[in-house]
């Protein structure tokens, strides 16, 4: 399982300074990364090895549609689609998500949410099962 061992948000397509992107990988629930509003959004997570992925734990608020593509390359470009997932809305608590990745292999992966249940979504925690 890796938390924060190694892995670091390397763009966010948006930040606030109270909530920055790194939260997504301090291992913290109670720190996050707020989007600025507008859709889509987008953020990027690089293992400091090629790391073979079979699930990809998500704990966030108001995202309702996501989609997360994969690279191998050294740099984050030239992504793949891996994943589209539907989230169902919790008034009042965070989503729970367990996403199955196949045991597919990335150095960096795209988390890009296409739409919110409201303007703005956070992202409490990223966890990736290996």
């Amino acid at each position: 399982m890796i938390d924060s061992s190694g892995a670091n948000v390397v763009l966010a397509s948006s930040s606030d300074e109270n909530h920055p992107p790194e939260n997504i990988t301090d291992g913290n629930n109670k720190t996050f990364w707020m989007s600025t509003g507008m859709f889509p959004q987008e953020f990027i997570i690089r293992f400091p090895e090629t790391t073979n992925i079979s699930t990809v734990t998500m704990d966030s608020y108001n995202i309702k549609h996501l989609k997360i593509e994969r690279n191998t390359s050294p740099n984050a470009a030239n992504f793949e689609p891996v994943t589209q997932e539907e989230f169902e809305h919790t008034e009042g608590h965070l989503q729970l998500n367990s996403i199955s990745l196949k045991g597919c292999s990335a150095t960096h992966l795209r988390f890009i949410v296409t739409e919110g249940y409201d303007h703005f979504v956070s992202v409490h925690r990223i966890s990736v099962k290996t």
